[in-house]
């Protein structure tokens, strides 16, 4: 009776040593699985973003940023400035298209069509309030070294829109004074309290 009790612990003490380490195993395989999706939503950040600063990108993720936020976050100012003066000509959509490129916007995809239909339809107000309700809560997150430089990034693709129309025959401000006024509004933003 002493054997076959032996026996049976020693089997029941294998399963516990399998059951223990097939736990182990898919818990290190969750982490890894874990760390492979944080690499491929850093990658794409950094893709859409242009930015390779690793310490704004590992911050932007942490709070819940991803690369279709980014995108949006991105190409609403172009769109919004694109609209100040209450058309979009030709060389503002070449440079909101550009803009949308350089966030990695794929043609075709849902969010390109969107930027179509912005530069078609002027978008509703109530988008650059969200906007500026969103920027002003993601600055508070993030350290004033990382503010500036998302704020650079961001206002100079939208800035970049303004001067694609130019002034009257190359002569002039590049910007109007509504495309100046809307830039002042999105800056606005990255400094207001949260």
């Amino acid at each position: 009776m002493a054997k076959s009790t032996r026996s049976g612990m020693e089997e029941r003490g294998r399963a516990l040593e399998e059951a223990f380490f097939k736990k182990q195993h898919s818990k290190q395989l969750e982490k890894l699985r874990q760390q492979q999706e944080r690499e491929e939503a850093r990658q794409a950040l950094v893709e859409a973003s242009g930015i390779d600063d690793t310490d704004l990108i590992e911050r932007l993720l942490s709070i819940g940023i991803h690369a279709e936020t980014l995108a949006a976050l991105t190409l609403i100012p172009l769109v919004e400035v694109a609209w100040a003066d209450g058309h979009v000509d030709a060389r503002e959509q070449e440079a909101i298209q550009k803009g949308a490129e350089s966030t990695g916007l794929e043609p075709g995809s849902p969010s390109h069509e969107l930027l179509r239909i912005w530069m078609r339809d002027r978008p509703a107000p109530d988008m650059m309030k969200s906007w500026q309700q969103y920027i002003t809560a993601l600055c508070a997150e993030l350290s004033a070294d990382q503010k500036l430089r998302l704020e650079e990034r961001i206002i100079g693709h939208a800035r970049a829109v303004a001067e694609a129309a130019g002034g009257f025959l190359g002569l002039g401000s590049k910007v109007s004074a509504k495309e100046e006024a809307v830039l002042q509004e999105l800056q606005r933003a990255f400094h207001a309290a949260a």
